[in-house]
């Protein structure tokens, strides 16, 4: 347990990105666990599926309390996520550490990117009573699997579907999708731990930590602009993505300037796909005239 206070800390900073965000906290779980708490690899995707899990279901009861969460649509994305989870935490069992953590710093990258270009929202639509079944089922089980798998993909992957799919209020689409996290987290932990063993202690220790920190981001959600603090845990996000993936470079590359040089290239070319667009429009109230999509 080195590290213990170092972890315990992440852990709530993890649980407050989760009450403020609606997601966000495997992404961070994983790299804490692994790094910080010196956990291996596929005890670290488990652990941090257990703590995402608890700390989601209980993130979704102000949200509930609020007339914030679409149980119907939770529920069926839901189910759908856990068969995918599951398989996703039963095919880990055979893919190499180095690539499930490269898998996983890809995923940080492209979630990063999504969260600082920003994400239009459905407010001004009208949303339908009933979704698409059949998309609705197909997205679950995909995200799904990306959750067990790597560990990743919970919040920041359920939220925009819900949003764009179903057309949801984004309010909605963030207290729904806990639902969505909950469900899909506890099947994936499910799958791990048919071949991975997990030091309880810690898990408790690191799940309390998250909860308390889920209470305190949600208090503050209703007085910190969620689109600001979006943007700032996404160019976060992107950094330590970069870390993640330069540490599972083999030793004898490190040395290597044509290496970092795309390296570079490649971060340069997120950054730009990040920063450009039409995100500050998108953070923008609504005209009164509305837009045209």
């Amino acid at each position: 347990m080195t590290g213990l206070a170092p972890t315990l800390v992440g852990a709530v900073l993890i649980g407050v990105s989760l009450g403020l965000l609606g997601g966000g906290g495997s992404i961070l779980a994983v790299p804490l666990l692994a790094y910080v708490a010196g956990l291996p690899t596929r005890e670290a995707i488990a652990t941090s599926l257990l703590v995402v899990g608890v700390t989601s279901a209980v993130a979704v009861l102000p949200h509930a309390r609020a007339h914030r969460v679409r149980w119907r649509t939770g529920l069926t994305f839901g189910l759908a996520g856990m068969a995918g989870a599951y398989v996703g935490g039963r095919l880990a069992a055979f893919v190499p550490p180095a690539l499930l953590l490269t898998g996983f710093a890809v995923m940080m990258l492209a979630t990063a990117t999504a969260m600082i270009r920003g994400r239009r929202s459905a407010e001004g639509r009208p949303a339908p009573r009933e979704l698409p079944l059949a998309r609705v089922l197909l997205d679950g089980v995909a995200v799904g699997l990306v959750t067990g798998l790597v560990g990743a993909g919970g919040g920041f992957l359920v939220v925009p579907a819900l949003a764009l799919l179903g057309g949801l209020p984004m309010p909605v689409a963030v207290g729904t999708s806990l639902v969505v996290i909950a469900m899909k987290s506890f099947a994936g932990l499910a799958g791990y731990l048919s071949g991975v063993s997990v030091d309880w202690g810690l898990a408790v220790a690191v799940t309390v930590s998250a909860v308390v920190g889920s209470l305190l981001g949600g208090r503050l959600a209703g007085r910190v602009p969620a689109d600001l603090l979006r943007a700032a845990f996404g160019w976060f996000v992107l950094v330590l993505g970069f870390v993640v993936l330069a540490q599972q470079v083999p030793a004898g590359w490190r040395s290597a300037p044509l290496l970092w040089a795309a390296l570079a290239v490649a971060a340069a070319a997120i950054v730009v796909a990040a920063g450009v667009g039409p995100t500050r429009s998108r953070w923008r109230r609504p005209s009164p005239r509305g837009r045209r999509s």
